[in-house]
């Protein structure tokens, strides 16, 4: 069961597309921080959100062919606390170019909020517009799946 959750976890160029990143992302909205910049007042990333970028970039292998066409996505964003928003517009910034040209092309979003104090991460599922049901119950069966295992450990 574990050999084919982690396989499933791996199927960046499968179509439903599913990738697993851990860590907790930052809140894009929430997370800039003013400074000057040769001068001039810009708002920039926060430090979190660069540490994720960068965590995110590392784990997240590229689709041989990234989609061209409307998508759906479904996620679950597992949190450390209750206390950051439920944010995934960082996340699919970072999609772009590894999954998507670019996120425009997100026509349908199911976006979950989750609780998990030890192994905060994000679970994506991304396919076209036409499977929408399909990743929604495709990211329902990992998240049921997955708390399984961790509940018998």
């Amino acid at each position: 069961m574990i050999t084919n959750h982690l396989r499933k976890c791996n199927s960046i160029d499968d179509d439903p597309c599913i990738i697993t990143i851990l860590g907790e992302p930052a809140s894009k909205s929430n997370s800039r921080r003013l400074v000057m910049i040769g001068g001039k007042s810009r708002f920039i990333k926060s430090k979190k959100a660069l540490s994720y970028e960068k965590d995110f970039i590392i784990q997240c292998p590229t689709r041989k062919d990234l989609f061209t066409t409307d998508l759906s996505v479904a996620m679950k964003i597992y949190y450390k606390t209750r206390r950051p928003d439920l944010d995934e517009s960082l996340i699919l910034d970072l999609l772009q170019k590894k999954v998507f040209n670019n996120d425009r092309s997100i026509k349908s979003k199911y976006i979950e909020w989750g609780l998990s104090k030890d192994n905060p991460r994000v679970v994506i599922v991304i396919s076209s517009l036409d499977n929408k049901d399909l990743i929604r119950k495709t990211l329902l069966s990992l998240v049921e799946e997955r708390e399984d295992i961790e509940c018998n450990q």
